[in-house]
């Protein structure tokens, strides 16, 4: 019989994992400011004061789920496995499956919501300290693309990735039906061909 992660938990563990998993859905439903500590203890099936136990605050327990669960987590997971030996294919197949993982995944959105309307992006440090380290390879990956980048930061590079992508992404959620024509086959290709190559034709000799 195959062990599942949670069998090698122990019990303390497995009592924090649920209070996470609660907490997340319900934030997600209600907010923060409109998820309680006692709603969790009861949707979890924990007494109130065994939440304590493991988190001190409601806000603690939204900075442990933020780390779990923040967007920038999963985007950066895909940008480590997505293939390409040039700089054009790497960020053609990184942003395609970008846009499909988040559009699978409504609650990434809502969850940078909450940070960003109901906490005015005050976790900003705490995503950054973590994220950094993981985001060290992917900078490594585009020094190693020198003669096919203009001479920028890496980072700046990586992050104006990002950015855009998460802006088409939320263009076409928030818009959508309104711009039923947004979505039309091609039109990722189109925004990548910007992204690569700007907007302006290029002059003639």
């Amino acid at each position: 019989m195959t062990e599942s992660p949670s069998d090698s938990l122990s019990k303390g563990e497995r009592t924090r994992q649920i209070i996470l998993e609660t907490a997340y859905a319900l934030f997600i439903e209600q907010g923060f400011h409109g998820t309680s500590m006692r709603q969790i203890a009861r949707r979890a099936g924990i007494a109130l004061g065994g939440i304590y136990n493991h988190f001190s605050s409601k806000e603690q327990i939204f900075d442990a789920v933020l780390l779990e669960n923040h967007p920038y987590r999963q985007v950066l997971q895909i940008l480590q496995a997505a293939p390409g030996n040039s700089a054009e294919e790497f960020a053609h197949n990184a942003a395609k499956t970008i846009v499909a993982e988040l559009g699978k995944r409504p609650d990434f959105l809502k969850l940078a919501f909450i940070e960003f309307s109901e906490f005015r992006g005050v976790h900003a440090p705490l995503l950054f300290r973590t994220i950094v380290p993981q985001v060290l390879p992917l900078l490594q990956r585009f020094k190693g693309a020198e003669g096919q980048l203009r001479d920028l930061p890496p980072h700046i590079i990586l992050l104006s990735f990002l950015g855009i992508f998460f802006a088409y992404f939320l263009t076409e959620s928030v818009h959508y039906p309104e711009l039923a024509a947004f979505d039309a086959p091609g039109n990722l290709d189109r925004f990548l061909e910007i992204y690569l190559h700007g907007i302006l034709k290029s002059e003639q000799p």
